[in-house]
C-alpha cells in the first residue's frame, strides 16, 4: 500500500488523532501564555528576577523531552496529565522570555503618562505594556508553537494523545506492512498541524496589534 492509500484508508483515524494533536496543544499554549505573562509581569521591575527568568527559559530548553516525559511517569503516571505537563513546560518557555522581553522595552516615559493620567498598575499595565509588548510577545508564541507541536508528538512516548502514536507505532514495527506510512503519515501530520497554527497565529497578530506600531 502506498501512503495515499494509506491515508485514504486511514483517513477517520488520523483526523480524530490530528483533533486530539490540535486541541491539547492549543489548550497547552493557553495556559502556557497566562502562566508566562504573569511570570513575565511579576519579575519585570526586578533586574534580578528578569536575570533569573531569563537563565530559567534558557536552561529549561535544555533538557530533554524524553527525559523530562520520563521523569514525569513516576508522579504523574502515564496518559494525558505527564504529556500535558511537558507541553506546558516547554511551551511556556519561550513566551516568558519574550514577554519578559517585551514589557522591558516599553518606554517608562509612556507608562509614566499613563499612570500621570489617573490609570492604576493594573490598567497601564492592561492597556499600554502588554499592547506595547504585544508583537514581540506573539513571536515567542508562534515559537513555542512550533517546538512544542513536535514535543506534543513525542509524548506518545507515555501514551499522550495525539498524531505521535501513529509515529510511534510505525517505527516500533519497521520493516512490517505499512509501518513506514504510519510514521510518515503522523509526521506529515505535525507539519501540517504546525503550518495551520502558524497560519492562524500571523492573523491574530495582524487583528490584534495596534496599528502605530505594526512593523
Amino acid at each position: 500500500m502506498n501512503l495515499w492509500d494509506f491515508l485514504v484508508d486511514r483517513r477517520e483515524v488520523l483526523v480524530f488523532q490530528g483533533f486530539q494533536h490540535a486541541s491539547m496543544v492549543a489548550q497547552c499554549l493557553v495556559v502556557a501564555t497566562l502562566l508566562a505573562l504573569v511570570v513575565a509581569v511579576l519579575v519585570q521591575r526586578n533586574q534580578r528576577a528578569v536575570g533569573l527568568a531569563t537563565a530559567t527559559s534558557a536552561v529549561g530548553l535544555t533538557i530533554p523531552s524524553f527525559a523530562l516525559l520520563g521523569l514525569l511517569i513516576a508522579p504523574l503516571g502515564i496518559g494525558v496529565a505527564p504529556a500535558v505537563t511537558a507541553v506546558v513546560f516547554y511551551a511556556s518557555l519561550p513566551i516568558l522570555r519574550n514577554a519578559v522581553v517585551g514589557l522591558a522595552g516599553v518606554d517608562p516615559a509612556l507608562v509614566d503618562a499613563a499612570r500621570g493620567m489617573g490609570m492604576g498598575r493594573l490598567t497601564t499595565l492592561v492597556r499600554v505594556e502588554i499592547p506595547l509588548a504585544w508583537p514581540v510577545i506573539l513571536a515567542g508564541i508562534r515559537v513555542s508553537t512550533q517546538m512544542v507541536m513536535g514535543i506534543a508528538a513525542i509524548a506518545a512516548y507515555v501514551s499522550g494523545p495525539g498524531l505521535g502514536g501513529l509515529i510511534f507505532t510505525g517505527l516500533s514495527r519497521l520493516g512490517g506492512a505499512n509501518s513506514v506510512n504510519s510514521a510518515l503519515a503522523g509526521t506529515l501530520g505535525v507539519v501540517v498541524l504546525a503550518l495551520i497554527f502558524d497560519g492562524i497565529l500571523v492573523l491574530v497578530g495582524k487583528y490584534t496589534t495596534s496599528r502605530g506600531i505594526r512593523v
